[in-house]
């Protein structure tokens, strides 16, 4: 079973509930805290932590110098240049 807690607005409870799920269901339980700006999961359980892993997004950087600012890359790519 999955089960997601998400929100746009901070300050919801989101990470509360999740984490006193979690500690309600027991057992074989994962918890994944996919907060961008402050994950704190971690500070409600107390867990112990076997492994830690770097995940990363490649972004791709517009060469100014060679764009004409047509806008056909923002038609093809999902990572569009924000000007």
């Amino acid at each position: 079973m999955i089960i997601s807690i998400a929100s746009g607005k901070g300050g919801t409870g989101k990470t509360t509930v999740a984490t006193n799920m979690a500690v309600s269901l027991g057992g074989d339980v994962q918890l994944l805290d996919c907060d961008v700006e402050e994950p704190n999961a971690h500070l409600f359980i107390h867990p112990v932590i076997n492994e830690v892993k770097t995940i990363t997004t490649p972004v791709p950087e517009v060469d100014m110098e060679k764009c004409s600012l047509c806008g056909k890359c923002g038609e093809i790519c999902q990572s569009r240049p924000l000007w």
